[in-house]
This record gives structure tokens, C-alpha cells and sequence, in this order.
């Protein structure tokens, strides 16, 4: 089997894009999102990790990330998150469905990363399967790397598309490989794509808490998550808003 690193075509450092230019280009996408969130049900939202090894540093940060997201949609009638990750050698694991932060950080922190290849394409099966049984509002994944075939990778974020489940990617680190494909998951399921770094931790967790907000209420509450925010989510807010 091929590899994403044998096919996918690798950008020369004189055509990376700046991290402020992709988070300019992740507000553009969202603010052209289609409404979600529907009256007198709540929000459901897939948020899946890459828990392999490389990934250790920055797990403790994803684990208070969660709680922020859950307390952003408190107002809007409620978000329920599943936790997705993967690790190690073949194992991907998904959590029942929790409304409460401090059960799924519980989850969360009873997790310990492990080497081991990406399986992405197993975290967008496994979102399609939760789609057919009950909407899913919006898948977001946090990862570093990849390491699969980008065709089947391709092909399931396509069907995640086709049924109406936006991916948004959020890439940590630099590498130019992940980079690519994580962008065409987000273009073909109609989501969007944003990279971060260890200096960008706050932005992150704002723009976390905004797709949360998204899930939850669509973008009319999206366009009222203001105050006291980052300047990206603010401009995020008054994009959606027009």
C-alpha cells in the first residue's frame, strides 16, 4: 500500500503559508459554513486526537482544551462530545457520548500517548458510522502527522462530506506532508483548516471553543461569541455575523 508520504506532493518552505494567513483563511471557511444546531436538540460533536508518541508534550494542553469547549456551549442548550483517539500499534478507541467536561476529562486523562502510526482514515470511518445513526455536527482533529494512504484518507472524508459532517483540522507543528492532506479533509468535507504551535496555545483554544459554539448553536450563536476573545475569534464572530 502506498503512503501519504510517497504521494503526497511536499511544498518547498518558499511557498509555506504564514500561520496568520491560515488562520485568516480558517475564519473565511467557517464564516461560509452552512447553519447547524437545531432547536430542542443538543449539539453533538466528534473531538478526535492523534495520541501517538510525538504527541505527548501537548496532550495535558488538549485535555483543558475540552473543558473550555464545553463551557463556551453551556448557554445554547448543551454540546455532547465523544472522544476519538489513536495510538500505539492498530488501536483506535472512541468514548461514549459525555455532556459533562469533568467525565470526559476524566477520560482524557486516563489516556497515555504510544508510539505509533496515524489512523486517520479509521477516525472518519468511525465518524460516518456516528453520522448515520444521529447528526453530527462537526468532527474536530488534532494531529501532528500522517502516514496512510491519502486516496482512502480522501475517500472518507468525502462521505463525511456528503453527509453533511464538517472537519476541522487543526495541525500542530510544521510538517509540510500533514499539512496537505489535512487541508484537503477540511475542503472535502467543507470545514477548515488551521496549524498551531506550543506560542499559539490561546488561540487555539479560542478557535476550539468557537467550532464547539458552531456545533452547538450554529452560526447566529457563533456571531454572538464575542468579548474578551482573541482578535481572530472576533473576527471570526463579525465575519459570520454579515
Amino acid at each position: 500500500m502506498s503512503t501519504g508520504r510517497d504521494r503526497v506532493p511536499v511544498e518547498r518552505s518558499g511557498q509555506a503559508v504564514s500561520n496568520r494567513s491560515e488562520v485568516d483563511a480558517f475564519l473565511d471557511a467557517v464564516r461560509t459554513m452552512p447553519a447547524s444546531g437545531a432547536a430542542g436538540r443538543r449539539g453533538r460533536l466528534i473531538f478526535a486526537l492523534d495520541a501517538t508518541g510525538s504527541r505527548r508534550p501537548t496532550w495535558d494542553r488538549a485535555c483543558h482544551i475540552q473543558a473550555e469547549m464545553f463551557h463556551e456551549t453551556a448557554t445554547l442548550g448543551g454540546l455532547d462530545v465523544q472522544l476519538v483517539f489513536y495510538r500505539g500499534y492498530k488501536e483506535c478507541k472512541s468514548s461514549k457520548w459525555h455532556s459533562d467536561p469533568d467525565a470526559l476529562g476524566r477520560v482524557m486523562a486516563g489516556v497515555m500517548c504510544l508510539g505509533g502510526q496515524t489512523q486517520i482514515h479509521k477516525v472518519l470511518s468511525h465518524a460516518r458510522t456516528e453520522a448515520g445513526r444521529e447528526k453530527v455536527d462537526a468532527l474536530i482533529f488534532v494531529g501532528d502527522a500522517f502516514e496512510e494512504d491519502v486516496d482512502e484518507v480522501c475517500h472518507a472524508a468525502g462521505e463525511l462530506g456528503v453527509l453533511g459532517v464538517p472537519v476541522f483540522t487543526f495541525h500542530e507543528g510544521g510538517d509540510p506532508i500533514a499539512a496537505d492532506v489535512f487541508r484537503q479533509i477540511a475542503r472535502l468535507t467543507r470545514g477548515a483548516y488551521c496549524p498551531f504551535d506550543s506560542g499559539s496555545a490561546d488561540r487555539l483554544k479560542d478557535l476550539l471553543a468557537a467550532v464547539a459554539v458552531y456545533a452547538a448553536g450554529g452560526r447566529k450563536a457563533l456571531a454572538n461569541y464575542r468579548g474578551g476573545r482573541s482578535e481572530a475569534v472576533k473576527l471570526l464572530t463579525s465575519q459570520m455575523g454579515r
